[in-house]
């Protein structure tokens, strides 16, 4: 797509040699992904493990950054929806869609400071000018949490789990 770019608007006569950069926690295996790209590509390609709620590359080296359907997983759990005695306790559910606004307001938070040292890591990393491309979750101003079809999703599926959960003999 890239090279397609180049030559259309001809910005030069040979496409510039570019670098992809796949990011996700250390724990993952980047060798499936690595053995899936076809072997006679244009690009170089690397694998960076590590949390993008952080910094993970060098100050103004990115010109293009996109994050795809991964930005709305939180970094960890607010400790207040594991706490039973807090008005926010989530009674392990894996979701929030029909919980009280104080559960609700604890993931809320939680994604604002999430967000917040997202977007401050990759404004250190991505050059003037760059771009940062989120593709990511979202509901509709006016559209209550329970009322979305990600949110009946996760419902449904938080259920499964729970009554998995109570099958396990402990």
């Amino acid at each position: 797509m890239l090279e397609s770019k180049y030559k259309s608007v001809r910005l030069a006569s040979e496409t510039p040699e570019f670098q992809v950069f796949f990011n996700d926690h250390a724990t993952n295996d980047f060798n499936n992904l690595f053995t899936s790209l076809l072997p006679e590509k244009s690009y170089f390609v690397a694998g960076v493990p590590g949390s993008f709620y952080g910094r993970l590359f060098p100050q103004s080296s990115l010109h293009i950054v996109h994050v795809s359907y991964a930005i709305h997983w939180l970094s960890k759990v607010p400790g207040e929806v594991l706490n039973i005695n807090s008005p926010a306790w989530n009674k392990g559910k894996i979701y929030y869609t029909s919980a009280f606004d104080e559960v609700f307001n604890a993931y809320a938070a939680q994604f604002a400071n999430d967000m917040n040292n997202f977007l401050n890591a990759r404004a250190e990393e991505v050059v003037v000018g760059g771009l940062v491309l989120l593709v990511m979750i979202a509901i509709p101003d006016g559209v209550h949490r329970s009322q979305s079809a990600s949110g009946m999703v996760y419902d449904a599926l938080g259920l499964c789990l729970m009554d998995m959960a109570h099958e396990i003999p402990l």
